[in-house]
């Protein structure tokens, strides 16, 4: 058995108001229309690759939409020798619908074509398949692009507002299975503009490896998602104002579980009260497992909390692999 690996990318943009997709058609008898792709060159990475056949094939450049990724895997037989063909697609836009510039003689033509006429031309169940999910993942895009702008804009919408004027907007995959919500930003993140990346958030990314889970699989946010001056709790008024954005976060992204991080963000999405208590608490609501822990923060103030929020993430493990409850404190 052979081994194959190539890249792709499922690009989009909007043509008259319609979103549509380009697809590319192959030459000879067995022509059909695909996306762009190609194989791995040495020391390359996949990423680099599909942007390289991207523009290689169509003499279009694109940047790729952050962590939406696709695998298909085929056999075939090439010279009475069987090959297993990996391939990975990921998603890129395009401002304007730019006619292609064919650049390789194996494609014979070009097309932006919208949703359902794509998935008619396409032969292949996998890719038909492949479509339709980056079309409902631009769909999110476009729903949390519209939700952060009207978030961003609450500072002007209050009459008392003494928090930071910088949105920190959650970060990761919008399809995300694992949703994990702390308290509010901090300094660092206010600063950087990303959840989770200071001291707390380093032992945050040692308990995923806990917990065997990959960060940029997770979507991250807060339940207040503007840095309170001197890190002090966000007030009473100030969750109200945020509580909603984050409830719309959640449909948008309809993660299986979602993972409370601290006294606050328990309290509000998955009503524990006194997390030293409760932690590792489960709770299962309208579809979505909840599972609250101590929140980072506490166990870098204090030493003794590390193997509180360890042995936490252990039960999230057990959760998350056998989708069975593990027990409570």
């Amino acid at each position: 058995m052979k081994f194959e690996y190539s890249g792709g990318t499922i690009v989009y943009t909007y043509k008259e108001g319609k979103r549509v997709y380009l697809l590319l058609k192959s030459r000879g008898r067995g022509g059909y229309w695909g996306f762009p792709k190609g194989h791995v060159e040495a020391k390359e990475s996949m990423e680099a690759t599909a942007i390289r056949e991207t523009r290689e094939e169509s003499g279009l450049r694109v940047r790729l939409v952050p962590y939406f990724r696709r695998e298909t895997k085929y056999i075939f037989t090439k010279n009475r020798v069987k090959v297993s063909k990996s391939v990975v697609f990921f998603l890129a836009r395009l401002p304007t619908p730019i006619k292609p510039r064919i650049q390789k003689k194996e494609i014979q033509a070009s097309a932006w074509m919208e949703l359902e006429k794509a998935m008619k031309a396409v032969p292949f169940d996998d890719i038909r398949s492949m479509i339709k999910e980056a079309d409902d993942y631009v769909n999110k895009i476009e729903m949390m692009d519209r939700l952060n702008a009207e978030y961003a804009a609450l500072p002007d919408k209050m009459k008392a507002w003494d928090l930071s004027r910088k949105l920190v907007k959650g970060d990761g995959p919008l399809d995300a299975d694992i949703m994990i919500v702390g308290q509010a930003p901090g300094r660092n993140e206010d600063l950087q503009g990303r959840p989770f990346i200071g001291i707390s958030g380093r032992l945050l990314d040692n308990m995923f490896r806990i917990a065997g889970l990959r960060r940029n699989r997770l979507y991250i946010t807060s339940v207040v998602q503007f840095f309170p001056p001197e890190n002090r709790m966000p007030s009473d008024e100030e969750i109200e104002a945020c509580k909603g954005f984050l409830q719309s976060q959640i449909e948008i992204i309809k993660p299986k579980v979602v993972v409370t991080l601290g006294s606050l963000s328990g309290r509000v999405v998955a009503q524990v009260e006194d997390i030293m208590q409760n932690h590792g608490r489960v709770a299962h609501k309208d579809g979505i497992t909840y599972f609250s822990t101590i929140h980072p923060a506490a166990a870098v103030r204090l030493k003794k909390n590390v193997p509180i929020i360890e042995e936490d993430f252990r039960k999230l493990k057990t959760l998350v692999k056998t989708g069975q409850r593990p027990s409570s404190p």
